[in-house]
């Protein structure tokens, strides 16, 4: 086996950047990277990049170089990131390369994500589920939390103290988006928008890049004094009966969502469990997504993150800092991005590089978790 090291990191700022196009956004991040490394676009012997509203990456290479690369797109709803560096860190594992490079970008309008495809091939082109309010984001959502609240004894203040934190984090990172801090009420008491979740417990579209140069372990130190090793990437779709964006129905027997698949996958690929896990950025599409992947992570049970929460058990110094740079709720979700964005801050702290949000005490494994429309997840684990 191919061990894989990411030896350079770059990223555009989230956020909205009038004048400047998505793509354009990647490609500073790709040249960040490359710097990072102590590299150049010219040698890099491949490039996997996704982007689900601002272009086919591939047309990237009129900004950064014709150099005949192999270049390969990727699309996985909120995912595409995640599945980027997947593919990259296949390529590497696989032999056939020794150095690439994943890249990740988007620039969305402004507005909530809205569903106006299709479910099924039989639709004939009806837009009944998007026709008939249920949105991605927030109707689903909302519909989902608080089935789970109700089964589990999830309460209305914990959904505010995720939101709450992902803000005080969110102040700390130069690159997030939104950098204003809110206490508890003050979530709770901004606008109902899809019950029980109000308006700062919700992510919005956006724009941002990010891009991550990786290698073969072996030669990792040509690079980077502080070369991270990337465990495992793994991707995983919904079995039947799992609870998932644009399921029209649900048989009796429900079953467990892909997160739970490829985060076991992704533990054993890794050699570690989730006790050794010292930092974790967990998509939070709202604040009730980050409770409920904490257990399908296998981070607790279902239920106890009412406990968990209530101690700050997940805040930067607390047990598991999650979603240390403010994640999605913070940052926005520009697609193409957003499970890179995850990776680039565990790099981060693994380094300890992350200045006033750097997670104590010297962690040593992180974990990201990216969850997309309609039913895939990825997982990776990263060492120093």
């Amino acid at each position: 086996m191919n061990d894989v090291a990411i030896v350079g990191i770059g990223m555009h700022p989230f956020g909205r950047h009038d004048g400047v196009t998505g793509m354009e956004q990647g490609a500073v991040a790709v040249r960040e990277a490359c710097k990072d490394a102590g590299l150049k676009w010219n040698d890099m012997e491949f490039a996997v990049g996704g982007s689900a509203a601002a272009g086919n990456p591939d047309k990237m290479v009129s900004m950064l170089g014709l150099t005949g690369l192999q270049f390969t797109n990727v699309a996985n709803g909120c995912a595409t990131g995640g599945t980027a560096l997947a593919t990259a860190y296949n390529a590497i594992t696989s032999g056939v390369y020794d150095l690439g490079i994943a890249i990740g970008f988007d620039k969305h309008p402004r507005g909530a994500f809205a569903s106006n495809e299709p479910v099924h091939p039989v639709d004939g082109g009806l837009d009944w589920y998007g026709g008939s309010g249920m949105a991605i984001n927030p109707q689903f959502f909302s519909i989902k939390i608080n089935r789970y609240m109700n089964k589990f004894g999830i309460s209305h203040k914990t959904l505010a103290l995720v939101a709450a934190k992902a803000t005080r984090n969110g102040s700390l990172n130069p690159m997030a988006w939104r950098k204003q801090a809110f206490t508890t009420e003050e979530v709770l008491q901004s606008k109902m928008l899809a019950y029980p979740l109000t308006q700062y417990m919700f992510c919005s579209p956006g724009e941002g890049g990010v891009a991550m140069v990786l290698c073969k372990a072996k030669h990792a130190k040509k690079y980077t004094d502080k070369p991270i090793f990337l465990k495992a990437a793994v991707m995983r779709s919904r079995r039947f009966g799992s609870f998932e964006v644009k399921s029209s129905w649900l048989p009796k027997e429900e079953n467990v969502g892909p997160t739970v698949d490829a985060s076991l996958a992704a533990y054993e690929k890794a050699g570690v469990g989730p006790q050794d896990v010292d930092v974790a950025q967990l998509q939070d599409t709202e604040s009730g997504a980050e409770i409920m992947h904490m257990a399908e992570n296998g981070f607790c049970e279902d239920g106890e993150q009412e406990e968990m929460l209530q101690k700050g058990e997940t805040e930067i110094n607390g047990r598991l800092p999650i979603n240390t740079d403010g994640g999605c709720i913070a940052n926005g979700e520009p697609i193409g991005a957003s499970g890179l964005r995850q990776v680039y801050e565990n790099v981060l702290q693994l380094r300890g590089q992350a200045g006033a949000r750097q997670v104590p005490n010297d962690p040593k494994i992180a974990y990201t978790h990216v969850y997309g429309a309609p039913g895939i997840s990825g997982v990776t684990i990263l060492s120093s």
